[in-house]
């Protein structure tokens, strides 16, 4: 029998963590690394990051903000952003 897996998703806007109601309504959660920091000490299975702002600012992942994520994680680690092409 497979175990449990705990796989968090946290929004990025911008940098920043986000919660939101249905995409709108921006709440703002805080630093995404010391996020990832708490969630090494509760030992999750992995982290999901999504940038909701990249597509529409039309823009690239933020590498410096994902690198700084990289660092600090200790577990796998996705970053999804959708790209209009």
């Amino acid at each position: 029998m497979l175990l449990k897996r705990v796989i968090p998703t946290l929004l990025l806007r911008n940098g920043s963590l986000i919660k939101t109601v249905n995409f709108e309504k921006f709440n703002y959660i805080g630093d995404p690394v010391n996020t990832v920091r708490i969630f090494n000490e509760l030992e999750v299975d992995e982290l999901c990051f999504l940038d909701i702002s990249a597509t529409l600012q039309n823009r690239n992942p933020n590498y410096k903000v994902l690198s700084e994520i990289a660092d600090e994680c200790f577990m796998p680690l996705s970053y999804e952003v959708e790209l209009k092409i």
